[in-house]
């Protein structure tokens, strides 16, 4: 009879052999190798972005071509940003050169007729509204504000003494860039005005704001490209040119400085 104060203990199975390491597979970590933050490689920067060069700017390095245009209602209507308005200005100014230059229409005789075609108009319906006995025609009182008159011609008075001021500055021999400037300008201007007249060109003026600036705007790098490169030969032309004639003429007087 077996004795109960002696307990059996049943052997633990025998432990399974370890597989053998091969040289291909990576060393096992321990846990608390794996939790240390000391052993745990950061991650790879990212590599900052490549700042590239603009180079040149026709307008500027920060100036937008609405900015360049005034930033306001006349910079949306000619950038297309108001798609009615603007074909309103390319529709009627069309009109206008239709009616003068294929229609042989002269300014006084247009007038002319307008205003009897609305007089007679707004002159029948008013006496029409008696006979059916309905209210007349509100015809509003049109007045040009004083405020509007006196900007526009503010707006015109500096504007023409900034362009008398550039004539006296460059009669005077101050600035040769701007002489050689205002030459070629004058003599390309007189070649445009002999090839057509003056509404032509007015026209023409206005189909190209309303396309040059949204083109620009469009194309502006390969623009600023052409533009550069340009700006950098006709550089080294003046350059010749400066040193080889230029430089033998004798220069107009000093600008006087101005006392504080």
């Amino acid at each position: 009879m077996a004795d109960p104060a002696v307990e059996t203990v049943a052997a633990p199975p025998p432990t399974p052999a370890a597989p053998a390491k091969s040289a291909s597979d990576p060393p096992l970590q321990s846990p608390a190798d794996a939790a240390s933050p000391e052993k745990v490689s950061p991650p790879a920067p990212a590599s900052a972005p490549e700042t590239r060069s603009r180079g040149f700017r026709l307008l500027g390095e920060d100036t937008s071509v609405h900015k360049a245009l005034g930033g306001g209602k006349t910079a949306d209507v000619l950038l297309w940003k108001d798609k009615k308005t603007s074909a309103v200005v390319i529709g009627g100014a069309t009109v206008i050169w239709i009616l003068f230059e294929v229609l042989d229409y002269h300014l006084l005789t247009l007038i002319s007729h307008v205003l009897i075609g609305v007089l007679a108009i707004l002159f029948l319906w008013s006496k029409a509204t008696t006979f059916i006995k309905k209210s007349p025609p509100d015809i509003p009182l049109v007045q040009i504000p004083e405020d509007l008159v006196v900007n526009v011609s503010r707006a015109l008075r500096n504007d023409i003494n900034r362009a008398l001021h550039l004539f006296r500055e460059i009669a005077m021999g101050h600035d040769l860039k701007k002489f050689l400037g205002a030459i070629v300008g004058l003599w390309i201007l007189s070649g445009v005005g002999s090839c057509c007249d003056f509404l032509t060109l007015i026209y023409i003026a206005i189909l190209m704001l309303h396309m040059v600036p949204i083109l620009y705007d469009k194309y502006q790098d390969k623009v600023d490209h052409l533009a550069g490169r340009a700006h950098t030969e006709a550089r080294k032309q003046y350059e010749v040119l400066d040193a080889k004639v230029l430089s033998k003429i004798p220069r107009g007087p000093a600008k006087p400085k101005k006392q504080n």
